[in-house]
């Protein structure tokens, strides 16, 4: 009896083995919203049955997918060989009121760092009271610190981050305290003599530097914040200018690091379409992102706006009032900021030469430049030799064999740049620029070794304030991510549509709602891409009316315009945040004076651009119709300041 007991139990075990399956449920599941999860070994079976409802298997090359609705904790698969892990199962409302309380607290009172702390304790509440009731709620207050804080310092990027900012930093501290920064202005000054000219060489500035939009805003606003102040332009017309020409620029250039993720993205999308409706799209993921490029409005109709109001030299809403304050000479709002600008003033007695300024802030420019193609060439020839391509030649010949067509120098840098690691690139170009900032004080005895080991520590410091912004954010998205926020926002997408020209209209709010909410570019094309590719192409391939490649590249560019816009709204965007540390900026005031800036380009984006596009109407015609509205908006509704003031910062 007991050697049959055995026996069965042994087959039973090796059944499961050999033919069961495992459902990866995420933390959080929410009620009433489709989820698509994984089942591992489920390559092997075509439909899964739980809770009484067949549910179909869908293949991804070697892996299998299910998507589920849960209404409670109940689940019960039919085949008893299925594992799975138990999720949380909550309101999707609830995953929403983080980053909306988060936001609101920081927009009433001004004040950042407690709006996020109490985001992220609510977050930490509702999941701790659906997995522990009462006592999760309590353990909640010590879960914001040694969790979720303590993950997003784990964070390989994040750390990556927060050293290149203190890197940039102590450079910034030492370039000023050995005058070279004083020397960068005096030269400057000569051809920014009035704030028209200081606004616009900020402005091409923040467009030279086109390859990352964190290098764009801590270069640029360190740069040029002396200058500008000098000019009493205000920082809230700094931070914009920053902000504006940071991830803007990124979004649309050919090789930026940005370009890896999309490729990606957008080559998944491509893959699903091919599976799903049996068609062949031939044409690369670079060529697909290129081809979206013409649908870019809100990009680059941001760039023409802020070219136009920075050369009429008009502005209108808060940033009216910021400006006029400046021309006042009305003090700065922190006065931690005044303190660390006296610090910031080069040493009594010292020749202010430019080159110890240029030279060290040319390295980091280049220096990331030359970083990323050393990366990326390193990534691209393992990746080619995985792939089974000679690279015998040489990787950058062997980039693309097998094509039909000869791939040009553009998709190359393309692909070497998507391939690299933007992270490691800007760390070495920041510690090569540190070293070399020292090395220049140090061998002309502009400073002591130790008056510049002092500079470096306050360049540090100044850099603190924005930093514990920086990491409670990133803390705050973590939240976002474990209670399916993205998800409960990309689920508006799972109706079918009969509108075909809505879906970029929707798909530009959607994304914008999204990046609003969580902060992250990054997270709203994680998840708005998958969804809306696919989507696209086959509403409007049942449609005869419309073409579906030009509705997917318009959809696909509305994805990146929505994240930048929502970027742009957001106080916990990591891109907005540091736009506001580089230009020492009073970060709620930044937001506050470039928000309805960006609601104006985004609103003649939508119904100028966007819309007209995906009925059929030329884009050059939107391009040009959409600058002329601006135009006029910028004409009626911006006042240029008063003459009483402007004259008095005119060299």
């Amino acid at each position: 009896m007991w050697r049959i007991l055995t026996l069965s139990f042994i087959s039973l075990c090796l059944s499961i083995v050999a033919f069961g399956q495992e459902v990866v449920f995420p933390e959080v599941i929410l009620k009433g919203v489709p989820t698509e999860v994984p089942v591992i070994g489920g390559d092997e079976i075509e439909f899964v049955e739980l809770n009484g409802e067949t549910l179909p298997v869908r293949q991804v090359g070697d892996q299998a997918f299910i998507k589920i609705t849960l209404e409670d904790q109940n689940i019960q698969f039919s085949d008893a060989s299925i594992s799975y892990n138990e999720p949380v199962v909550i309101p999707g409302w609830l995953s929403i009121l983080p980053p909306l309380i988060a936001i609101g607290l920081a927009l009433i009172f001004k004040e950042v760092i407690s709006a996020l702390f109490i985001g992220i304790f609510v977050g930490a509440a509702t999941y701790g009271f659906y997995t522990g009731g009462m006592t999760g709620i309590f353990t909640a207050f010590f879960t914001v610190l040694d969790h979720y804080i303590l993950n997003a310092l784990m964070d390989k990027g994040h750390v990556s981050v927060i050293l290149f900012s203190i890197l940039i930093g102590a450079i910034v501290a030492i370039i000023s305290k050995n005058g070279g920064m004083q020397g960068v202005v005096n030269h400057v000054v000569k051809y920014a003599t009035t704030r028209r000219s200081g606004m616009l060489t900020t402005y091409f500035l923040g467009l030279a530097i086109f390859f990352d939009d964190y290098a764009n805003s801590l270069v640029v606003g360190n740069t040029m914040r002396p200058i500008t102040d000098k000019l009493k332009i205000s920082r809230e017309k700094l931070a914009y200018i920053v902000d504006s020409t940071a991830a803007p620029v990124v979004a649309i250039a050919f090789i930026t690091t940005w370009i890896g993720a999309e490729l990606t993205y957008i080559s998944e999308g491509i893959d699903k379409i091919e599976t799903v409706h049996n068609v062949e799209i031939s044409m690369s993921a670079y060529g697909v992102f290129l081809n979206s490029l013409p649908f870019s409005f809100y990009s680059f109709f941001t760039l023409i706006f802020m070219f136009i109001i920075l050369y009429k030299q008009r502005d209108y809403g808060p940033m009216y009032k910021a400006e006029l304050d400046a021309l006042k000479g009305k003090p700065l709002e922190e006065g931690v900021t005044n303190r660390v600008l006296e610090d910031f003033n080069p040493s009594s007695g010292i020749k202010v030469r430019a080159f110890n300024a240029i030279i060290p802030i040319l390295i980091i420019i280049v220096g990331t430049i030359a970083s990323l193609f050393i990366t990326g060439l390193s990534a691209t020839k393992e990746e080619l030799i995985l792939n089974g391509v000679d690279v015998s030649n040489g990787t950058w010949a062997a980039i693309g064999a097998g094509d039909i067509s000869s791939p040009g120098v553009m998709r190359k840098l393309g692909v070497l740049i998507g391939n690299a690691d933007s992270y490691l690139a800007l760390l070495w170009a920041s510690l090569v620029g540190l070293f070399v900032a020292i090395l220049l004080t140090v061998s002309q005895r502009l400073l002591t070794l130790k008056e510049t080991m002092d500079a470096l520590i306050v360049g540090i410091n100044t850099m603190m304030p924005a930093m514990t912004i920086l990491i409670l954010a990133w803390a705050l998205a973590d939240v976002t991510n474990t209670l399916s926020t993205a998800e409960y926002l990309g689920s508006f997408f799972t109706n079918n549509f009969e509108m075909v020209w809505i879906i970029p209209a929707i798909t530009f709010i959607l994304s914008a709602i999204i990046a609003f909410s969580t902060g992250s570019s990054w997270s709203t094309m994680a998840i708005v891409y998958p969804l809306i590719i696919p989507l696209s192409f086959s509403v409007a391939l049942n449609d005869p009316n419309y073409s579906e490649m030009a509705i997917m590249y318009n959809s696909i560019a509305s994805v990146l315009a929505g994240a930048v816009l929502g970027d742009h709204c957001s106080p916990i965007s990591d891109t907005t945040i540091l736009s506001s540390l580089a230009t020492s900026c009073n970060h709620i005031s930044h937001v506050n004076t470039q928000a309805p800036y960006a609601i104006t380009v985004a609103g003649v984006s939508l119904f100028i651009g966007v819309i007209p596009t995906a009925l059929g109407f030329p884009n050059y015609l939107s391009f040009i119709i959409g600058a002329i509205v601006i135009y006029l908006i910028i004409r009626y509704f911006g006042k240029k300041m008063p003459i009483l003031y402007t004259k008095e910062v005119k060299k």
